[in-house]
């Protein structure tokens, strides 16, 4: 008999946002007692009940949950998690595999999608084998892992000695695509495939194509239904930073280009503008609104962000 692993967390009203406008589309008519909604993406069943608690119950429920418990510790700064499985499968998407870790590849990987101010940057780099070594001893890791600072000064060191890709796009895109119908994932979709198209031009002697998960691979290939060139056998890991170079870089450039854009908005407005979306970033955000109208607000912020709200409230 097949093991049924059950994740449960508490999830903030943001996270609950992001959940019900991701998985509207395979939502379940009839739902549990006390449940908000119930939902089947693929095996997995998720039910997010009225006290916030979510709970993700199927063969696959990790590797399902992963990605909204990284979004919940974005969003709230910490969660708790429970697993009634002993041996998840969570603990082997941890296992770094020295075949893929130590391989030629291809992997992207995104930014600025937490941060209310700033555009959403993704990046594809080409990590040869023969680069890792270099890219280790210059300390390269996730960007998550190192300050604004450390990034500045990194990231030149390698940026011209590999092949890659980037795109940015504006928040007053970004409204323009939400505006539409198009939610923060099908955007990161879009944007990805874009990348890793453009760099797949560029170089033929990769083995692997790594995209840093943010949604199941089936829900990523809908969202690109009306996109042409679509770069199909892509390995999704969660935590790709931790199996390839290519990932780290990927992110680390993304970081990199987003920091010094964010820097391009301060200055044009002349306001200090604190990163993420924390109420620090609402306290700000009502002064632009005072000094320069909505208008600017529509410019630089994704207004679809709760912080709007509390921006725009008198």
């Amino acid at each position: 008999m097949q093991k049924i692993n059950v994740i449960t967390f508490k999830a903030s009203e943001k996270t609950q946002e992001m959940m019900t406008e991701e998985l509207s589309w395979c939502m379940r008519d009839k739902t549990p007692q006390y449940a908000k909604w119930q939902a089947k993406d693929g095996d997995t069943v998720i039910t997010l009940y009225e006290s916030g608690k979510v709970v993700f119950q199927g063969k696959d429920a990790d590797l399902a949950s992963d990605f909204w418990i990284s979004t919940e510790k974005i969003n709230s700064g910490k969660v708790e998690v429970k697993n009634a499985s002993s041996d998840s499968k969570s603990k082997k998407n941890e296992f770094v595999n020295p075949k893929i870790y130590n391989s030629s590849s291809i992997g992207s990987d995104e930014v600025g999608t937490g941060d209310y101010f700033g555009p959403i940057v993704v990046t594809a780099t080409y990590v040869s084998k023969d680069n890792i070594k270099f890219l280790e001893d210059l300390g390269v890791k996730d960007s998550k892992k190192l300050n604004d600072s450390q990034i500045l000064e990194l990231v030149p060191k390698f940026i011209n000695k590999i092949e890659y890709e980037s795109i940015i796009l504006t928040n007053k895109e970004y409204n323009d695509y939400n505006s539409n119908g198009l939610n923060m994932n099908k955007i990161k979709a879009i944007m990805h495939n874009k990348v890793l198209s453009k760099l797949k031009g560029k170089v033929n002697d990769y083995e692997y194509i790594i995209v840093d998960q943010f949604v199941e691979p089936r829900t990523y290939y809908k969202y690109l239904n009306e996109s042409k060139d679509i770069v199909k056998n892509i390995t999704f890991f969660t935590k790709g930073e931790d199996k390839h170079l290519s990932v780290s870089c990927a992110s680390l450039i993304s970081r990199y280009i987003f920091i010094k854009e964010f820097d391009k908005i301060c200055k044009s407005i002349n306001i200090n503008i604190p990163k993420g979306a924390s109420t620090k970033v609402d306290e700000v955000g009502k002064v632009i609104l005072e000094k320069y109208g909505f208008d600017k607000l529509k410019e630089i912020a994704k207004l679809n962000f709760k912080n709007t709200e509390k921006i725009t409230q008198k």
